[in-house]
């Protein structure tokens, strides 16, 4: 053999131990990256049925909300009926008293006391 065809023979080899190594390495970056993908799908699907389980304890617990909810409003349309909410607020002498006032009727009643008042004690 020849110089040539040894040289020859090295380099094939040499390229053939590269491409080899390249898609060797290729393979394993791609197995390194599908992991990733599959554990973040199964991250997702986690999430997602902590988010379901959470959204049915919810939503039981509105369901629950909504009947006490409606036992409420009857209890207040009970309170609004009741006669003390049907009260006047104001005494007849204070009633006078505002009139005269939006009249501009000083006069009438005098809102200074009638005479000395006491003072606490020091």
């Amino acid at each position: 053999m020849t110089f040539k065809v040894k040289l020859l023979i090295i380099g094939a080899v040499l390229g053939a131990v590269a491409l080899g190594s390249w898609t060797a390495r290729g393979w394993f970056e791609d197995s390194k990256d599908l992991a990733a993908v599959e554990a973040q799908r199964a991250l997702a699907a986690e999430i997602r049925e902590g988010q379901a389980a959470i959204s049915k304890q919810v939503e039981e617990r509105l369901s629950q909300l909504r009947a006490n909810e409606r036992i409420i409003d009857r209890g207040v349309i009970r309170e609004i009926q009741k006669p003390i909410y049907q009260r006047v607020c104001f005494e007849p002498e204070l009633v006078e008293l505002l009139n005269a006032a939006q009249r501009g009727d000083a006069g009438a009643r005098s809102a200074e006391p009638a005479g000395e008042v006491s003072r606490p004690a020091p």
